[in-house]
């Protein structure tokens, strides 16, 4: 593993353990070049994925861009970072065992609004305004005004 600080190809693991419920592996990692530290993790990965883009653009699945697409939505929201990392592995999860190697950027999406729908409704609104391309207020007018969050409030 190169050394993210100074190059070198000569890194040492300090410590090995199960990470996201045994799904990975955290290593920490030291340069013995410059003496940093970094932590690495390996993932099992069953099929390599391709993404199928709305301009039918075909990019490799990225889990760093989902994962940071969800920590957006979720930022300043009472949910932790386990709780993050097991949703990105789960929605990866979902993609590989479709059996597809190709996989539409929307099939995703709907699978984060999904999860977040559950998970957390201002993060669900607020990935949705992106995901969605929300130009006016209006848009999050007709978006609010067509969900149903099971009014927790009584109206009386």
């Amino acid at each position: 593993m190169r050394c993210p600080f100074c190059g070198s190809e000569d890194t040492q693991v300090k410590d090995s353990r199960p990470a996201d419920d045994g799904a990975a592996i955290r290593r920490r990692r030291s340069c013995p070049s410059c003496g940093a530290r970094f932590t690495t993790f390996e993932r099992v990965t069953l099929r390599e994925l391709t993404v199928v883009k709305s301009d039918q653009r075909r990019v490799p699945f990225d889990r760093d861009k989902l994962s940071r697409s969800i920590r957006i939505a979720l930022r300043k929201r009472p949910v932790d970072e386990d709780r993050v990392e097991r949703i990105v592995t789960g929605i990866q999860r979902r993609l590989e065992a479709e059996g597809e190697s190709e996989i539409t950027s929307r099939t995703i999406g709907e699978m984060v609004m999904d999860t977040l729908k559950e998970l957390d409704q201002v993060a669900y609104v607020r990935f949705a305004s992106v995901y969605r391309n929300f130009g006016e207020a209006s848009d999050f007018k007709a978006f609010l005004g067509s969900l149903d969050f099971g009014n927790d409030q009584d109206k009386g």
